[in-house]
């Protein structure tokens, strides 16, 4: 009886947190929220899993205890090691820094949290070092702490969630598949990134019950020969795609405007509207929001990207979502309110 009011106490709120995740992305996948809310759901999913365990939940506990403290130790080395393969493989840009730069980052978080609890054991045996014997060094490692700790979360939610959109099942039967350029090779060449965007796209028209319309996106460099849009067309009719099902467009020069572009040749066509977006998986949440903010209803759907690539082009995306406006408020106004003026006043 014990057994079965523990998973009862534990399930409800955890089906509950679900049902109103699922009910969110069903409304809208491209919205914030859904990065928090699929963090909490996971988390308060965990209890069910050791309940569920019975009389080897202790064991489970541990082992999830574990696997989490490993993933802690490890995600900077990860990140580290992932920096210094964009740098070998993409060369010595600032992008390519990006997941070497947050896992040092993170690694020093880590190092803050440990002296920080050295610290207070040693204070707590009657013996703290003189380093410690202020009050205010304590304080500065745990606000470093906490603020790695937060940021770290906040981009936690936001990959897992990005991960989570590419399970979550689509409708099949589209009318329109936007594919969004990513730039030429040597002016006129499809690059790997591109490639396998368009190869996503050709996928998506053969399994299609009624082959859509596709509609590859992008305008012309300054040090491009031809329009992305073009040169995606000829990949595209040279991979066995029907001419007559291609239509280019070919001035667009970002994200937003190949989706504003792409909806107004959309628009002007008669019949059915529903439409999907292919870009690289790592980009899918961001062109969602760009639909939602100029009122344009897609599907998306990621293309595979190389491995090492990934966290680099994740971080990336976590920037340029919170770069400005609303969603740079909604996360550093927790972050000073909750962390830095109670931290801040303590030290001082």
């Amino acid at each position: 009886m014990s057994y079965l009011k523990d998973i009862i106490w534990t399930a409800v709120p955890a089906l509950i947190l679900w049902g109103i995740l699922s009910y969110s992305i069903h409304k809208d996948r491209s919205r914030y929220r859904n990065c928090s809310l699929f963090m909490i759901t996971v988390l308060f999913t965990l209890p069910v899993i050791v309940h569920l365990a019975g009389p080897y939940s202790r064991p489970v506990r541990v082992f999830l205890l574990f696997l989490i403290l490993l993933g802690i130790l490890l995600v900077p080395v990860f990140l580290i090691a992932n920096g210094v393969v964009m740098l070998r493989r993409e060369g010595h840009s600032f992008k390519n820094l990006l997941s070497l730069f947050l896992g040092i980052v993170v690694e020093l978080g880590e190092i803050s949290s440990l002296l920080f609890a050295i610290g207070l054991l040693r204070i707590y045996d009657g013996r703290p070092d003189s380093i410690f014997s202020s009050g205010r060094l304590p304080l500065i490692l745990l606000l470093i702490s906490l603020s790695v700790v937060y940021f770290s979360m906040s981009f936690l939610s936001f990959a897992c969630y990005s991960l989570f959109l590419e399970i979550i099942p689509r409708k099949r039967d589209f009318d329109y598949v936007i594919i969004h350029g990513s730039g030429l090779i040597g002016g006129d060449k499809i690059s790997k990134l591109l490639s396998d965007r368009l190869d996503k796209a050709i996928e998506v028209y053969h399994k299609d019950p009624t082959p859509p319309i596709l509609i590859p996106s992008g305008g012309k460099g300054s040090d491009e020969a031809i329009s992305e849009g073009e040169a995606m067309a000829e990949y595209l009719i040279e991979h066995g795609i029907p001419e007559d099902h291609v239509i280019a467009e070919c001035t667009s020069k970002t994200t937003r405007e190949n989706l504003i572009n792409s909806k107004k040749i959309i628009d002007e066509r008669p019949g059915e509207h529903y439409t999907a977006l292919v870009t690289s998986n790592y980009h899918v949440f961001r062109a969602l929001r760009y639909c939602r903010s100029i009122g344009f209803t897609c599907t998306g759907i990621g293309a595979h990207v190389a491995g090492y690539y990934w966290p680099s082009a994740l971080i990336r995306e976590y920037a340029a979502i919170h770069s400005k406006g609303k969603q740079l408020i909604l996360l550093l106004a927790p972050w000073i309110v909750f962390i830095v003026i109670p931290m801040v006043w303590l030290i001082l």
